[in-house]
């Protein structure tokens, strides 16, 4: 079992922050609103926001790739 000392505690809350704060930009923006405007309702209910920002990203950088 893994002990995390104060430095790595602190290293996760500030990873935690900076990725709610990424997450809410992109759920806020217009790509990803018409991304998830192509979805099935249910898919969407069914997902949390975080799930459906890892898909985006993952899909978008998918496409990217092409």
């Amino acid at each position: 079992m893994a002990l995390h000392n104060s430095a790595d505690s602190k290293q996760l809350a500030e990873h935690a922050s900076i990725w709610y704060s990424l997450k809410s930009a992109i759920a806020n923006s217009s790509g990803f609103e018409s991304w998830k405007g192509e979805l099935a309702a249910a898919e969407v209910e069914a997902l949390s926001s975080d799930h459906l920002v890892r898909r985006y990203l993952r899909e978008t950088l998918e496409t990217l790739a092409y």
